[in-house]
């Protein structure tokens, strides 16, 4: 009797290889850039919270202190822990995409800004 040696070598072969890496390029192409705008978004609504936190902080300030129309912020002051929750560092939180904040005078609009809300192309211009 004869008998017949199948060889049969297991793997893949350079084209099955190169379909799936396709593929997986296909859908890094896709992701991204995805993932890419929900950071900025994100980051967009944390710096805005911030600013909302801190004008509410300062109209506490200025109210509690019988402040008037235009009168100097006092940043020490009014963002303080007495008016203003703290981040975990028991700090000012600070501004997620690395703007920095400025603050004006009281009743002013607004009363505290991002350095990147002034961009063409910032993460902090509601869209």
């Amino acid at each position: 009797m004869k008998t017949i040696k199948i060889s049969r070598k297991a793997g893949f072969t350079l084209v099955e290889i190169m379909i799936v890496v396709a593929i997986i390029g296909l859908l890094a192409a896709i992701a991204i850039p995805n993932f890419i705008k929900a950071r900025a978004t994100s980051q967009q609504t944390a710096c805005l919270n911030n600013l909302r936190q801190f004008d509410a902080a300062i109209d506490m300030w200025a109210l509690g202190t019988g402040q008037s129309t235009g009168a100097p912020i006092d940043v020490a002051a009014a963002l303080s822990s007495n008016y203003l929750k703290m981040n975990i560092n028991n700090s000012v939180p600070a501004c997620p995409a690395s703007g920095t904040y400025s603050v004006g005078n009281v009743g002013d609009t607004p009363q505290v800004s991002c350095s990147l809300s002034t961009l063409v192309l910032s993460p902090h211009k509601p869209q």
